[in-house]
């Protein structure tokens, strides 16, 4: 039986994080937002957690947001995990370098897992789900971050008819992502209990497309595509992808704006004491009661 298709190069994509790991932090800004956003969620939280993993680590932001927070004294341990040893070389606490499409975790022994903006890179984002929700005990919780398919869409758009005008042709520059209203199906997929997906998009205004580039270098966010274009993007490429841009998407200003747009999963392994859908015919009042009593009014506003 074949497996799933090969969409992205994980060697690459390993690389490319090993290539961040030597530059700054300058650019960490969109994985500290996650973060925090994360970090939020679990304070909403009225429970304790045990065994807790940072799938996808990268810098420690999520450590270091919980650690600042209330919720720091829900989880026992914490283990961060990355597909990059440089990235975790100067955290402290239990770490170990992980592959996210074969976790290393055994069945049930986790009570908590959070990811922020790693997931988007696997090849089989159901298949790494599944084995998530296999990792965690009955009724632990994962919460995770992914880049939505709204995100870096006026890139996307600048090289495409840039390489096409110049070249005569284009490939794909800026990798696919999950896209938003397919979220929630893909957590019922992977059998997660009371799955929930929800959007929010990030506007970061920039002085040049070349700086978006660059901070796109510096959070090992470039194109790993198996299938990527096998000639490189030249000066005369990037600079009228760079006029498109600007164009099309610049500000009076002088400044371009670029989107980022997070899906945040949120999803329990299944137990039997978790709230469960109705079964059909368990309704204690009938539909043509409710139209009766002013209910219509209500269905007809919202649907409007």
């Amino acid at each position: 039986m074949s497996g799933p298709p090969r969409i992205f190069d994980r060697r690459l994509r390993r690389l490319r994080l090993e290539r961040a790991a030597r530059g700054g932090d300058s650019a960490d800004f969109l994985t500290a937002r996650v973060a925090q956003d994360l970090v939020a969620r679990l304070e909403a939280v009225n429970r304790s957690f045990g065994v807790a993993v940072d799938l996808g680590a990268g810098r420690g932001a999520f450590g270091r947001a919980l650690a600042a927070s209330a919720a720091a004294s829900k989880i026992a341990m914490l283990v961060e995990t990355d597909l990059s040893a440089p990235l975790l070389a100067h955290r402290g606490g239990p770490r170990l370098v992980a592959e996210e499409e074969a976790l290393p975790f055994a069945r049930g022994s986790l009570d908590l897992l959070v990811s922020g903006l790693a997931l988007h890179w696997v090849n089989d984002l159901v298949g790494a789900l599944i084995q998530i929700r296999l990792a965690l005990k009955p009724d632990g919780l994962f919460i995770g971050a992914v880049l939505g398919g709204a995100t870096l869409t006026e890139l996307r758009q600048a090289l495409l008819e840039a390489e096409a005008e110049v070249r005569g042709g284009a490939g794909p520059r800026v990798s696919p992502f999950a896209d938003a209203f397919d979220a929630a199906a893909l957590l019922q997929r992977a059998g997660f209990a009371l799955p929930v997906a929800d959007v929010d998009r990030l506007a970061v205004r920039y002085g040049h497309p070349l700086e978006l580039l660059a901070d796109l270098r510096a959070m090992g966010e470039t194109n790993v595509l198996a299938g990527r274009p096998a000639l490189p993007l030249t000066a005369r490429v990037l600079a009228r992808a760079s006029e498109i841009y600007g164009d099309r998407f610049g500000a009076p200003d002088g400044r371009i704006t670029a989107t980022f747009e997070i899906i945040t999963l949120t999803g329990w392994a299944p137990h039997p004491d978790q709230q469960q859908p109705l079964r059909p015919g368990a309704a204690k009042m009938r539909l043509a009661d409710v139209l009766r009593s002013g209910g219509r009014a209500a269905a007809d506003k919202a649907a409007q």
